[in-house]
């Protein structure tokens, strides 16, 4: 699978998360029911202060030990943090990332893809890897994943 090396600044992220691991047999539903109150529950349009209209799913705080927990993030990038409450902010680390790019079905393309790269041998970082949505097709999505790397 093909993939380029790329540096990136910090981004705030605003949305909202939940935790689970991929070892457990709810991990689907977790995170499909993350996604679902996202957009469901009209959490995404109160967001104020986006970037753009790009939506994120964001995994932190992961080992590389597939039974621990994690957290999942569905969110958008944002200029600031959000005043109030009942936000997830996550901040994605500026550093090195593997971008791969992926199309076709969105859940199944995103999921394809993640069973690829979880079988390559890169030098992550296991702080914060993201998926970034380039439209919302379902059918024909342009997804770009990025992989956290250890710096050089």
């Amino acid at each position: 699978m093909k993939y380029e090396i790329v540096t990136l600044e910090e981004k705030i992220a605003v949305g909202v998360s939940a935790r689970t691991s991929n070892a457990s047999p709810d991990m689907g539903a977790v995170i499909g029911g993350m996604w679902n109150r996202f957009y469901n529950a009209g959490i995404y349009t109160s967001i104020t202060d986006k970037v753009n209209e790009k939506a994120l799913g964001i995994y932190t705080d992961y080992t590389g030990d597939e039974k621990a927990a994690y957290t999942a993030m569905a969110a958008y990038e944002t200029a600031k943090e959000p005043q109030g409450e009942g936000f997830a902010v996550c901040r994605i680390p500026a550093g090195r990332y593997a971008k791969f790019v992926v199309h076709g079905d969105m859940v199944k393309a995103v999921a394809e893809a993640w069973q690829e790269i979880w079988q390559m041998e890169l030098p992550r970082a296991f702080r914060c890897d993201f998926e970034e949505y380039q439209n919302s097709s379902m059918d024909n999505a342009e997804v770009h994943i990025y992989v956290g790397l250890k710096e050089e």
